[in-house]
């Protein structure tokens, strides 16, 4: 056990040594193309290239963009390897060559491209990780549509099947994520400009994937997956009592209908303004479980979770008779900040004195950082 213990320890140290000699990883990221990820990061190479950094460009794709290709001017590049493949001569990525020349940062486009048969890897984002764990940080970019788990949801918003895919987890290690964005118009602007594809491309685009109403659902995903991506490294990064916490509120209510309704009603209002997630916790007491509850109060109770779900609100159920200390868990672990509860029946002073769940409601959550707020 003891050896084991040992083994352990070895190999969690040896995890957190490869961690830090493994280089950085930055991604730009886009709802299409021509929004101007291989832009900015051409861009981004001179900046880094003005102050000392050893900056070259691994692989780089300009499409011939006129703007774009007038920013390799200046910029070390790796050549590139040439394969032949079915009697054709075909170009890669050169993942060794990068590695033994050993430049601190290298900027590789396309993250999703499919490697020739044959290659080392079969995607360009295993080259990359080979290229991370060797200590050379890595810029690189790719479209939203690429991310293997909307895959399917992207294919219903465009109609195009999206056969060059990425896994997940491959921005979930990423140390910094860069949306590109632009409003449709400024998209649709660039297109009729030619500053995407050549001119006789221009008029079968618009009438296919260039579509506002295609374009704005694409910029939300990849507005949405930058802010998880942020939330995450929030979590991971930001010590919790230093953390500014986003609102969250946590609606408890009981077997009372009309008061749970209102309650109910009342949170989603104030969860709204603030633009805010939040949920409906309901604890179930022995002596409200199974037939011991009224046939009217089940189907009531049904129905507010019903409408609570209609609302926004995600419903937790729990079986407990120790009602406050499951409220301050749940909210604890749902680092809720507003706790809503329906105003008790009873005179508050007499509550407050009599009532031992309000009591000790209100003494645990005295001790957190967490808001009360009684509805009436």
């Amino acid at each position: 056990m003891e050896e084991q213990n040992k083994a352990d320890s070895v190999k969690k140290f040896l995890d957190l040594v490869k961690k830090s000699r493994r280089g950085k990883f930055k991604v730009y990221i886009g709802m299409s193309a021509g929004v101007g990820k291989t832009y900015r990061m051409l861009q981004e190479a001179h900046a880094l290239l003005k102050n000392g950094i050893d900056i070259q460009i691994g692989y780089i794709e300009t499409h011939m963009r006129e703007e774009t290709h007038a920013l390799l001017a200046g910029i070390p590049l790796i050549p590139r390897r040439k394969i032949f493949y079915k009697g054709k001569e075909l170009e890669e990525m050169d993942v060794q060559a990068i590695i033994n020349i050993h430049p601190e940062v290298v900027i590789v486009d396309e993250l999703a491209h499919s490697n020739v048969e044959g290659s080392k890897n079969s995607k360009r984002w295993q080259d990359v990780v080979d290229i991370l764990d060797a200590g050379i940080s890595v810029i690189s970019a790719v479209n939203i549509q690429h991310l293997e788990s909307m895959n399917e949801e992207i294919e219903k918003i465009t109609g195009i099947p999206i056969t060059e895919r990425i896994p997940d987890k491959i921005l979930e290690t990423a140390d910094e994520i860069v949306n590109i964005d632009l409003t449709a118009d400024e998209l649709i602007d660039r297109l009729k400009a030619g500053k995407i594809y050549d001119k006789s491309k221009i008029q079968l685009a618009l009438n296919n994937f260039f579509q506002p109403e295609r374009i704005l659902q694409l910029r939300e995903l990849a507005l949405k997956e930058v802010a998880h991506h942020l939330e995450r490294k929030i979590d991971i990064e930001i010590p919790k009592q230093i953390k500014l916490r986003p609102e969250r509120f946590m609606a408890c209510i009981s077997s009372n209908h009309e008061t749970a309704k209102t309650i109910i009603r009342k949170t989603a209002r104030l969860a709204s303004y603030y633009r805010s997630p939040w949920i409906v916790l309901y604890v179930q007491r022995t002596s409200e479980g199974g037939d011991k509850i009224k046939l009217d109060a089940q189907r009531y109770l049904i129905n507010n979770f019903k409408l609570a779900t209609e609302l926004g609100a995600e419903v937790i159920k729990i079986k407990s008779d120790d009602v406050t200390k499951t409220i301050v868990k749940i909210a604890s672990e749902k680092e809720i900040t507003t706790i809503c509860i329906g105003k008790p029946h009873l005179n508050l002073f007499q509550v407050i004195m009599r009532t031992a769940i309000f009591n000790e409601l209100l003494k645990d959550i005295s001790a957190t950082e967490t808001d009360l707020v009684i509805l009436s």
